[in-house]
């Protein structure tokens, strides 16, 4: 069949070059989807409140996070934009709200529903300014119901509520916290899929709209095939237990060296004798408790024993060298020194540069990718209330304004310092 795609044709300026976003969300998954905009050349003005602006500017500095001087969290999360510090609450402000809804085409806000109805920020107030306007919100638990104000984090609503957390542990062992952000941006990229189907609407019928989502949706999305199978009454197995697992070929071993190796035999039956005489045991595929699937299965434990004495005799780098040359599914489980010099990653810039350079010089770029449409090299995350002036000005108001709008506490300046030195306590 005859493509209907023209040749490809790469594009001369980035794809949302112009696309004008207004970013008035806090913590991780709204920032991130207007960071994946800014990524393709959106310009993101991010609105932050007088004092300590976004709360997750801080939150690098609270444990179990990694200790560090530079502030990596914000930097990761907030890159390509300007910040603007405004008084939402402030009524002198509300001029400065309507003159960047209209500015806007795009609007992302993480406000609980009552928030957002207190400030006059609903869908339904601000696309009366402006009825083009793409307006995303994201909230923890979705917009009705009893908890629709509750406030909501991806380890409360995405990990624990939506049953992730319970099935990502071993046998009668607590809950284990997940590294933070892993639901928020697995949400952001739903809202930006969001964000840009709204967009195609645009196109098709000159109006705004109102896309939404939720760390919970996107939760229960993540364990959606175990649960589709909880809807439809299927029988669970106990908890798991490596020693003792429903199949010791989809299970982890450790070491010599105490690192641990994944094993994902999805296709058992052609995985099993390549893997039994690559680790030179080809004694196991004559042994009758091992023969079939069936009888593997039912002999995990034993199985298990067995693999934990080969893999605890020598070293991860032995093992990879064997699994590779026996091109066998398998995951070394990574520890932070190797990734950031993962030579895979770094081929397929998913570690990137950033563009200024100096004390910060990689960062994580998105994952969405369009090959005929590259990305802008990232720029540094802003200090709080950087282009407070720089925006407003750019809005149409004047010097006199301005001082009004400062004495009357709508807005205020970025503090003294560099951009992410952020030593803040909380």
């Amino acid at each position: 069949m005859k493509s209907i795609l023209p040749n490809a044709v790469f594009d001369e300026r980035p794809l949302f070059s112009g696309l004008r976003v207004l970013d008035i969300a806090s913590f991780i998954a709204g920032p991130t989807a207007t960071t994946v905009l800014s990524d393709f050349g959106a310009e993101v003005v991010k609105v932050e409140a007088p004092g300590m602006g976004d709360p997750y500017r801080h939150t690098y500095l609270s444990p179990p996070n990694p200790s560090s001087e530079e502030n990596y969290a914000w930097q990761l999360t907030n890159r390509n934009k300007r910040s603007l510090v405004v008084d939402l609450k402030n009524p002198h402000s509300a001029e400065v709200l309507a003159r960047l809804v209209k500015w806007a085409d795009v609007l992302v806000t993480n406000f609980p529903p009552r928030v957002r109805q207190r400030l006059g920020l609903n869908y339904e107030d601000v696309s009366l300014l402006n009825p083009r306007l793409i307006y995303a919100d994201i909230t923890g638990y979705g917009e009705v119901g009893l908890e629709a104000d509750k406030p909501g984090y991806d380890t409360t609503a995405y990990w624990a509520r939506s049953g992730l957390m319970h099935v990502t542990r071993q046998a009668s062992s607590p809950p284990a916290l997940p590294v933070p952000g892993i639901g928020d941006h697995a949400t952001a990229i739903s809202l930006y899929a969001g964000i840009v189907s709204g967009l195609y609407r645009r196109e098709r019928t000159g109006k705004g709209c109102n896309v939404r989502t939720s760390l919970i949706a996107n939760g229960v999305w993540a364990t959606a095939m175990w649960l589709q199978g909880a809807l439809q009454g299927a029988k669970f197995s106990d908890e798991i237990d490596r020693r003792r697992p429903p199949n010791a070929l989809f299970n982890s071993y450790r070491s010599q060296d105490s690192r641990w190796i994944l094993l994902a035999f999805v296709q058992e039956d052609k995985n099993w004798p390549v893997f039994a005489r690559a680790i030179e045991r080809p004694d196991m595929l004559s042994d009758p408790r091992f023969s079939d699937a069936e009888r593997r299965h039912a002999n995990s434990g034993a199985l298990v024993a067995e693999i934990d004495r080969v893999f605890g005799a020598h070293s991860l780098a032995h093992w990879r060298s064997v699994l590779d040359a026996a091109h066998l599914p398998y995951g070394a489980v990574q520890v932070w020194d190797e990734i950031v010099k993962d030579p895979q990653l770094l081929a397929n810039h998913v570690l990137v540069p950033i563009a200024e350079g100096g004390e910060v010089t990689m960062t994580v770029d998105s994952p969405v990718v369009i090959k005929e449409s590259p990305k802008v090299a990232p720029r540094t995350a802003p200090a709080l209330g950087e282009h407070t002036n720089e925006v407003l000005e750019e809005l149409g108001f004047d010097a006199t304004q301005i001082d009004e709008l400062r004495a009357a506490g709508a807005i205020s300046h970025a503090p003294q310092g560099g951009r992410l030195h952020e030593q803040v306590s909380v």
